[in-house]
């Protein structure tokens, strides 16, 4: 009998919020005429840090979390995906992938209750369960140098929809 190699299982990505816009297509073309592509949320973080925001690719990587060289592919991928969209006139749709949404957790000083809002969402301000102003960052999730980055918590969310909890450290 020979040796079965399984393929090491995809690391989630991260990325540091949803897109609140996920569908995108041709205008005056009716979306049941249109062929779909679907653009996974952790290409289009990759595109963002990359084409948007300028960052290299070493730099941008350690962002998501992942290597430099597979940050290239994912953007390689994401960038054709786009530019078939764009030329061929296809629907685009953000969804699915393997991916962490990074939070930063609060802690209200009032009532002792703490929660956690997603990265470029802003900050709080009140707390969601008494309404008092005198919230912080809670004391694991404080400052750049202490969680290694300034990562909070994140959700793995798998394309199958498998959701598991797990810590954010590089």
């Amino acid at each position: 009998m020979g040796l079965i190699i399984l393929p090491r299982p995809k690391k989630c990505r991260c990325i540091w919020n949803e897109p609140r816009i996920v569908y995108f297509k041709p205008r005056a073309v009716p979306l049941s005429e249109l062929e779909e592509i679907i653009l996974h949320y952790e290409e289009y973080e990759a595109v963002r840090l990359a084409d948007l925001e300028g960052f290299e690719q070493v730099k941008a990587s350690k962002r998501m979390k992942i290597s430099r060289q597979t940050f290239g592919r994912v953007l390689q991928s994401a960038r054709k995906k786009i530019a078939d969209a764009v030329v061929n006139g296809k629907a685009l749709k953000v969804k699915g992938g393997d991916y962490m949404v990074m939070q930063r957790k609060f802690r209200c000083s009032d009532c002792d209750h703490s929660w956690e809002v997603p990265y470029g969402t802003g900050r709080p301000s009140a707390c969601p369960k008494c309404e008092s102003s005198n919230i912080h960052r809670a004391a694991e999730d404080r400052g750049f140098a202490r969680q290694g980055g300034g990562f909070g918590r994140g959700r793995c969310r798998r394309s199958g929809g498998n959701i598991r909890e797990r810590e954010a450290s590089l």
